[in-house]
């Protein structure tokens, strides 16, 4: 239920302010490897938002500030998106990529007679990571398939905030020179697990 005096616009913003954290998701699941496509519907949904929003006059100055606000982060993620497909295009390294050979989904290795699927058995690939803040779309992508463990089973999501601080406490205290910590959502018992792992000690499960 909204709070009291909330303004039609209010919630307009609100509801572009969701729009613009959705599209980010899906550019950071897309450059992870884990969306097929650009999520060119979505962008085009906020980006007709944004543009009616603009035409419109604004009187309440805190409504105008807060959906300046949403403008400008909009155009600020557009401009960065453009640069890491041209970067892409071009072969170049953008900052989100390490140096390194993507290790996001790597490949899993024949199964042995009689053993079960790996999404079968609820052990799906980790995923490295050495710099949560040069990788945040490993993150981002990591936090998605998190929530959307958590909401198939009925639990509770976690703030991206929150889920971001516990990735840079593990890769703290875990990652040693020159390795990374693998991080894996999986299920246990009927509840959702998120386990890390120095990456040197990951296949040893």
């Amino acid at each position: 239920m909204p709070p009291p005096h909330t303004t039609e616009f209010d919630r307009q913003l609100r509801e572009l302010e969701s729009e613009i954290k959705r599209l980010e998701i899906e550019y950071n699941l897309f450059f992870a490897g884990r969306l097929p496509k650009l999520p060119w519907d979505t962008r085009a949904r906020v980006e007709g938002l944004v543009k009616q929003y603009d035409r419109m006059h604004i009187q309440n100055t805190a409504e105008r500030f807060r959906f300046q606000g949403l403008q400008s982060r909009f155009n600020s993620f557009c401009e960065l998106w453009e640069r890491h497909l041209k970067n892409r295009e071009l072969g170049r390294p953008g900052p989100q990529r390490s140096r390194t050979p993507d290790t996001t989904v790597p490949a899993a290795p024949p199964p042995s007679p009689g053993a079960a699927p790996a999404a079968a058995s609820g052990r799906p690939a980790p995923v490295s990571v050495r710099d949560p803040e040069a990788e945040a779309h490993k993150v981002q992508a990591l936090h998605e398939e998190f929530n959307d463990a958590r909401r198939k089973l009925g639990e509770p999501e976690v703030s991206f905030d929150r889920f971001r601080d516990v990735v840079k406490s593990q890769v703290s205290k875990l990652a040693k020179d020159g390795t990374g910590v693998a991080f894996r959502v999986s299920v246990k018992d009927g509840r959702v697990a998120f386990t890390a792992k120095p990456t040197e000690d990951a296949g040893d499960e």
